[in-house]
């Protein structure tokens, strides 16, 4: 299915459906394939945002979890949108969390996959080594349950990112950034429902990091997919997708309230 990806303000992203606004954060790598089957499932009930991290992109000195997260702010004033749910995986659970924090009472509930915040592997435990394909091939592999999910375009994606010296150093700053910006102190005052869907697989952010988030979050509910890694919404979209719509119509209430 193919998206139209707009540009104004000096902001890109995807703007489809109409009604409740889900608002999707990416990942470090993540592209807009990653939300294919929940754009393509939820556009038709909701109205579904996903703003294009400028991740490759933005000064040097603002690359950073933070720098992010006021990227995200100034998108959400821009295109005024309020009453969010915001669906976050990897990095963007992590900036989902901190916007919340910031910004709680725009934020009516979330839904975190794979999320850091608390601890994940990056890049199965190194940073990017430049130049060395088969070493980027081995982890993007390592992010996914099935091999063959981590295709050749994909792992190509990757490569060509990472081969870039400046784009490598955001990379960098960003994932460090994250590891420095912990959230345990901080997840209880986040007291809006909050689905955890993770993959019980997880070899980044592993299944006792999504019993943490339970833990630690108020009003959490986990749900754990079975042969699935990193990336449920793209492992097993249909899975996914159910938890979300039962998640969204059981927390209906909470968002007309």
């Amino acid at each position: 299915m193919e998206f139209t990806i707009k540009q104004e303000g000096g902001f890109k992203y995807i703007d489809e459906g109409q009604g409740e606004i889900l608002l999707l954060l990416h990942g470090l790598f993540g592209a807009l394939s990653n939300w294919e089957e929940v754009i393509s499932t939820f556009s038709k009930n909701y109205r579904v945002v996903i703003p294009m991290m400028p991740i490759y992109e933005m000064p040097l000195k603002e690359s950073s979890v933070e720098g992010l997260v006021k990227y995200i702010e100034g998108f959400v004033a821009f295109k005024n949108l309020t009453g969010l749910t915001l669906l976050g995986n990897s990095l963007g659970g992590h900036i989902g969390l901190i916007y919340a924090l910031n910004n709680g009472e725009n934020v009516v509930r979330m839904v975190l996959t794979g999320s850091s915040g608390l601890f994940e592997d990056s890049m199965g435990g190194s940073f990017p080594k430049r130049g060395n394909y088969e070493y980027i091939k081995e982890r993007v592999v390592y992010t996914f349950y099935d091999p063959l999910a981590a295709t050749k375009e994909l792992i190509d994606e990757v490569f060509e990112i990472t081969n870039n010296n400046q784009k490598c150093l955001r990379i960098i700053n960003i994932a460090r950034s994250a590891q420095r910006h912990n959230l345990k102190k901080d997840l209880p005052k986040i007291e809006i429902p909050t689905l955890l869907i993770w993959g019980l697989n997880d070899t980044i952010t592993p299944p006792e990091v999504a019993h943490e988030f339970m833990r630690l979050l108020p009003n959490a509910e986990l749900r754990f997919i079975d042969k699935c890694c990193h990336a449920p919404m793209m492992e097993h979209p249909v899975k996914f997708n159910e938890h979300l719509a039962k998640f969204l119509k059981d927390t209906q209430a909470v968002y007309v309230s």
